[in-house]
């Protein structure tokens, strides 16, 4: 069985196996099958219908690291059942290449934390998973090209409605977040991904073309960030960053401090989500 032809059993036996409550889903009519529909794992992967029927057929192309992601996430796989459909894919991590995967531990850290904005990251700090409060705080990732959902992309080039300071000037932020990319470039000289986001963002931004041709290297590591959205203001926020020590994640979070107005803002937030504040409705 070639690679298509084994990606498209898996699926179909992953899907058939996993039984709705355990994907958070309620059955209301009898099914005349076990496991999940076509169209619920559309649902939570957030793709279409047709995409995950031509996916099971074999006959659709191999599905993006991103893809790949949402459907293990939506599939409940483990660690090694991830690694194998990333690798049937065509995203295997040898080479020096950044990893993309998201232990279950880690997702299932995620789907625990609604209280807190919280997001995933690899090396490359590309968004890799987030919560629905992330999305409030930093704007909606789901309808980006996933080769934009990058940190550094949005930073240097995005007419973003949120913008992010840290305790010190605007170009130290810069700074920072360049030489932590450079520690990821000597990490992993070899990965194509890592080579064309800095193609990119050399082509697009001078700030960080200028940053880049300096020999600085450092990790961007835990701070205070002040985060002006929108909608709801000046949030001043504690910034924490955790790595892991499989596959090199960052996993972002931010806090407010209990009882002050970000902390406020931050409910404000949850209760909206990503629907914008209409004018006047706040009263």
């Amino acid at each position: 069985m070639d690679a298509s032809g084994e990606l498209a059993a898996l699926l179909r036996a992953w899907r058939e196996r996993l039984a709705p409550a355990e994907a958070g889903l309620t059955a209301h009519t009898a099914r005349r099958t076990a496991g999940l529909r076509r169209e619920e794992v559309a649902v939570l992967a957030g793709v279409s219908v047709d995409y995950v029927v031509r996916l099971e057929q074999g006959r659709a192309a191999a599905p993006s690291a991103q893809v790949c992601a949402a459907l293990a996430r939506a599939l409940r796989l483990s660690d090694t059942e991830q690694e194998h459909l990333f690798r049937l894919a065509g995203h295997a991590m040898e080479g020096g290449r950044i990893s993309r995967l998201v232990p279950a531990s880690v997702r299932r850290l995620m789907e625990r934390t609604g209280e807190r904005p919280v997001a995933v990251f690899d090396a490359m700090w590309d968004l890799l998973l987030w919560n629905p409060l992330w999305a409030a705080l930093m704007g909606d990732f789901s309808a980006l090209r996933e080769a934009d959902r990058n940190l550094l992309w949005l930073h240097f080039t995005s007419d973003s409605d949120c913008h992010i300071h840290g305790p010190g000037s605007p170009e130290a932020l810069d700074a920072s977040f360049v030489a932590d990319l450079r520690r990821s470039a000597g990490r992993y000289p070899d990965d194509p991904r890592l080579h064309r986001l800095v193609e990119r963002l050399s082509a697009r931004s001078e700030p960080f073309r200028a940053l880049w041709r300096r020999p600085e290297v450092a990790e961007h590591g835990p701070t205070v960030k002040r985060i002006t959205h929108s909608e709801v203001g000046l949030l001043e926020l504690d910034c924490d960053i955790l790595r892991t020590h499989r596959g090199d994640l960052r996993i972002v979070t931010y806090s407010a401090e209990p009882g002050s107005p970000s902390d406020s803002k931050l409910a404000l937030l949850a209760a909206i989500g990503t629907q914008r504040l209409r004018a006047g409705s706040a009263d």
